[in-house]
């Protein structure tokens, strides 16, 4: 029988830990979509999980607080590129649209291939089955919009 050995917790990934932020945060936009759930109220629901103590905190409070004030510009912004009013739109993708809009418009540190990832990611795993194509037809579009200065992924 081998001795257990004591080793120290590894260290999770700064890009596990933006993952994972964007992952409640989808969870946390969805639930704002159903029921109008106020920020401070999600923040609480949220901290309850443990897990949540393995996420990028900044991460995912800017995002949910940046997508609740900014929630008419951002649904403006790519209302246009649907082909469905957006009313009509899954709640789970206008969650992720939301998401990727915020990111596109009001994180230009970013890069934009990586806001179109992280979307079609999120829509991969919460999404109907062919949703993440549409996720990224529109955030692909929307980039070309508001990101005119940095070039297409290729």
């Amino acid at each position: 029988m081998k001795p257990k050995l004591n080793h120290p917790p590894r260290r999770v990934s700064d890009k596990k830990r933006w993952r994972w932020a964007r992952e409640r945060a989808v969870q946390a936009l969805y639930q704002q979509l159903l029921n109008s759930t106020s920020d401070d109220l999600l923040d609480a629901q949220f901290m309850e999980d443990p897990f949540m103590l393995k996420v990028d905190l900044n991460l995912f409070r800017r995002i949910v607080r940046g997508v609740s004030a900014h929630e008419r510009e951002l649904d403006r912004s790519f209302v246009e590129l649907l082909d469905r009013p957006l009313a009509e739109l899954d709640p789970i993708e206008h969650a992720i649209l939301r998401l990727g809009a915020f990111e596109l418009i009001h994180s230009p540190e970013i890069p934009r291939a990586v806001v179109i990832n992280e979307a079609v990611e999120m829509a991969k795993l919460y999404g109907a089955s062919e949703s993440h194509r549409y996720i990224n037809g529109v955030l692909d579009r929307l980039a070309d919009r508001v990101r005119i200065h940095e070039p297409r992924r290729s």
